[in-house]
């Protein structure tokens, strides 16, 4: 499967282009791509939001990682600060997907 966007000379692919691109694949409108787009985003925020891993098998797998407190330096003024230990999203890539950009 090779999406339109792969043959046209663009650095970054956005949201109005990954609609697009879903549109001429499934022959879908992109009012209904782009709902789906939406749903699918809004499912995997809610499920890391829960605590939970989604998987999608030979895409990758997106999860929750929890990065410590630690301390840092602002930048403008050189000082020592305390950074709060914070969760942040993560995504693994799984094999299908590394292969397909090999």
């Amino acid at each position: 499967m090779v999406l339109p966007y792969a043959d046209q000379e663009k650095e970054d692919m956005n949201k109005g282009d990954l609609i697009n691109a879903i549109a001429d694949e499934t022959d879908m409108n992109k009012a209904g791509a782009e709902a789906v787009l939406n749903a699918f985003v809004s499912s995997v925020t809610g499920a890391l939001k829960g605590g939970d891993k989604v998987t999608l098998t030979g895409f990758g797998t997106f999860s929750i990682s929890n990065r410590a407190a630690r301390m840092g330096r602002n930048p403008k003024t050189g000082e020592s600060i305390q950074i709060k230990a914070s969760k942040v999203p993560k995504f693994k890539a799984g094999a299908g997907l590394k292969d397909a950009v090999k």
